[in-house]
Parts: structure tokens; sequence; C-alpha cells
């Protein structure tokens, strides 16, 4: 794979999915916070890498780790895999990301699961047909146990995706935000990580570009 980030530049992140992505905390009711964006920045920070995140929606602290805190994602609350599809790649991709983070799909799980790995697997094609130079990274979907079966069912079918489009070349990595990820890291609303959740998923993003990073 070639150098994704610039040298002379902050590294573009797009972080793109639903409200995983905006940052709903489960044990906080209906406020964003930042989500995993927070700890991802904090991280970049601390080891010397400069980025920064896009998107049409803002959120999030004002600083994290002694610098300004990127508020910008992509992440929509309640949104299906075909939703976010509507939005590539005008405007999600206007940036022109660098790098960009998807986690999508919980919301089909309990929208209509039947179909939910094609429908991804046409979104991911028109990422990386809207974004041939960026670094599309891709995760699984944490858990929801009210959905366990679907979930389970949706989770198995991604790498297969992932790995038939690196096979053909394309700029694609997989991330697995499932395995391992325990329930106590599902907030109260049993759906969308809590505060370590989110500490979790950071650390599993930036363990997967950290070398791409400058």
């Amino acid at each position: 794979m070639s150098q994704f980030c610039p040298s002379d530049a902050p590294c573009k992140i797009l972080p793109l999915g639903d409200s995983i992505t905006d940052g709903l905390d489960g044990d906080r009711g209906s406020q964003s916070y930042g989500g995993y964006r927070v700890e991802l920045f904090r991280l970049a920070v601390e080891a010397g890498k400069n980025i920064t995140f896009l998107g049409g929606s803002m959120n999030g602290p004002d600083n994290v780790a002694g610098k300004t805190f990127p508020k910008n994602h992509e992440g929509h609350s309640g949104w299906t895999v075909q939703q976010i599809d509507d939005i590539v790649p005008s405007p999600a991709l206007n940036a022109d990301p660098n790098i960009i983070l998807l986690h999508i799909g919980t919301n089909d799980m309990w929208a209509g699961p039947s179909g939910a790995p094609q429908r991804l697997e046409s979104l991911i094609d028109e990422i990386l047909d809207g974004s041939p130079n960026a670094l599309l990274v891709v995760s699984n979907i944490v858990p929801w146990p009210g959905q366990s079966s679907s979930v389970s069912a949706y989770n198995a079918a991604i790498p297969a995706i992932i790995q038939s489009r690196q096979d053909m070349g394309f700029n694609i990595l997989f991330v697995d935000q499932f395995q391992g990820y325990p329930n106590s890291e599902i907030g109260s609303d049993t759906i969308h990580p809590n505060a370590a959740g989110y500490e979790r998923m950071a650390t599993k993003w930036y363990e997967a570009i950290d070398e791409y990073l400058n």
C-alpha cells in the first residue's frame, strides 16, 4: 500500500457511520461526547502524529491532549447502510479524505438485517470508487445483545468482502471491533458503547492506521 497521509499537513480522517460514530454515549442518554474520536485523537497527539477529522457534523470537547479537538465527523444517528450510501460520494467524500473509518450496520439489525452484507458491499465499492487514493478501514459492528444473531451473521460476512477487494488491489483494511468486546463496555441503553467501549474502539482504529500516520 502507498503512503496515504501528507508529510506537510494533517492527515485527513473521515469518521463515517451512525450514532456510534457520532459518539452517542450509552450511559449518558442522547448526548454525543465525541465517542471513539476523542481517544483516537488523544492517541495520535501523544504519539506525535498529525491528524484532523472531516465531515459535515460536529461535536465533542474543545480540547484534547492540549490540542484543539477537530469536531468534524460524518456520523448520523439512526442511519442504515443505505442511508450512508446515499451521501457517497457527495457530500461525504467531498473533502478528499486520506483515511476513511467505516463502522455501519447497527441500525440495519433492527430495520432489516436481510441483505445487509450486500448493502455494505455496495457501499464499500462506492467509497473505493469515489476515493481511490484513500485508505478505507472497515470494521465489523460492536455487540448488540438484543440483536446478537443478526449481528453475528452480518459480522461473519464482512471479512470476505474486505479480502476480495484487497485481492483486487484496493486500499482497504479490516478491523475487528467485535471480538473480545465485553458486555460491560456496552452502555445502560444496551446498544451504544460507554466511555470504556469507545476507548476500546479508538485503540483498535489507531492500531490499524498508526503506521500510515506522520
